[in-house]
């Protein structure tokens, strides 16, 4: 069974950019799914299971940290594992989203071994759990 991951990005060329490193990855995708906001993205995560959030912080609407923060709140999504994509480099955002439980903080601009990186260590420690 694919890893069902959704995006969340305000700009349509790095959702797209992420989802095809992700299709080239080897990895077992299940279902994609995009939001252009956390708003979005609670929204998607609502309607539609999901294993991984790779999300971005700085958007429209509802930045990355108040959507890891609501869905942290949430009986039913504060498991999902989240990886951060984002300039932001601040130790004490870094330290507050390492608080909120983030599992990977990749920062742009990013290579395609980062992002994989990022997703196979959040793969591994699942199957670890389990």
């Amino acid at each position: 069974m694919g890893l069902n991951i959704l995006i969340v990005d305000d700009s349509p060329i790095m959702r797209s950019m992420i989802k095809r490193i992700l299709n080239l990855s080897g990895l077992d995708i299940g279902e994609m799914r995009f939001a252009g906001n956390g708003d979005e993205g609670l929204a998607v995560m609502n309607a539609h299971w999901v294993d991984l959030v790779v999300a971005d912080l700085n958007m429209p609407v509802m930045d990355g940290f108040e959507m890891i923060s609501r869905m942290r709140g949430d009986e039913v999504l504060r498991n999902i594992p989240v990886i951060v994509v984002s300039t932001e480099g601040s130790g004490t955002k870094i330290g507050k989203l390492r608080g909120m439980g983030v599992t990977g903080i990749v920062h742009k601009p990013f290579s395609p071994e980062e992002i994989l990186k990022a997703v196979n260590e959040v793969v591994y420690e699942a199957a670890n759990e389990n």
